[in-house]
């Protein structure tokens, strides 16, 4: 007699009820499928792995308190043998470098359609990755680019208001010629040809808000 595998237990994390309450009927229905819970925050979603197990956890990026990169980190250090799943509304280059870089196995977007869906837990429960293509490209782009450094990330804050290198230097308390440099740096490490170009990608990108 064949023996019957064991169902994919799965666990929700999302702020929002409505989104909670609609992924869980719609996986819950799902042959081979169990949600053994839902949270509402990551810190919930911790409380919840200490007493149950759950081999796929689908969570949202973005959340109140513990945030969705938080809680893949946080899982990381738990040990824990999930494989996340992340579903957010944002593809930023920025959303899915952080998210892959924090552990997630795989990044959907809540437009995505069920039978995708599906697909995608299936795949990542089996061990492999599951990256939608044209955010897979958005990925790519993200890791040719050199990582910003904390000077420059505020630098680029900074040209988002609008303000000139002098205001800069002044506000930082370097000179305009030390500011000149770092927004060069910025510009070719986000291949564009200026500040104004520069502030955009980087708002456009997730890199700053």
């Amino acid at each position: 007699m064949d023996k019957i595998a064991a169902p994919i237990r799965i666990l929700i994390v999302d702020d929002h009820p409505v989104v909670r309450v609609g992924l869980a009927s719609m996986l819950g229905t799902q042959p081979g499928f169990s949600v053994v819970g839902c949270a509402s925050s990551g810190e919930e979603a911790l409380a919840t792995l200490r007493t149950e197990v759950a081999d796929i956890v689908l969570l949202d990026l973005r959340m109140p308190g513990m945030s969705g990169i938080q809680l893949l980190q946080a899982l990381q250090k738990l040990g824990s043998n999930a494989r996340a799943i992340v579903l957010t509304s944002y593809e930023t280059d920025e959303d899915v470098y952080r998210a892959v870089s924090a552990g997630a196995q795989g990044y959907l977007l809540k437009n995505t359609p069920q039978e995708e869906m599906v697909e995608a837990i299936r795949a990542v429960y089996a061990g492999k990755r599951y990256v939608p293509s044209h955010i897979a490209a958005h990925l790519a782009e993200r890791l040719m680019r050199t990582e910003l450094t904390t000077r420059e990330l505020e630098i680029l804050e900074m040209l988002a208001k609008g303000l000139t290198n002098k205001e800069i230097g002044r506000a930082l308390n370097i000179s305009d010629n030390t500011v000149r440099n770092h927004v060069v740096n910025i510009i070719e490490k986000l291949d564009v040809s200026d500040r104004t170009e520069a502030a955009t990608a980087a708002i456009q990108r997730g890199i700053i808000s």
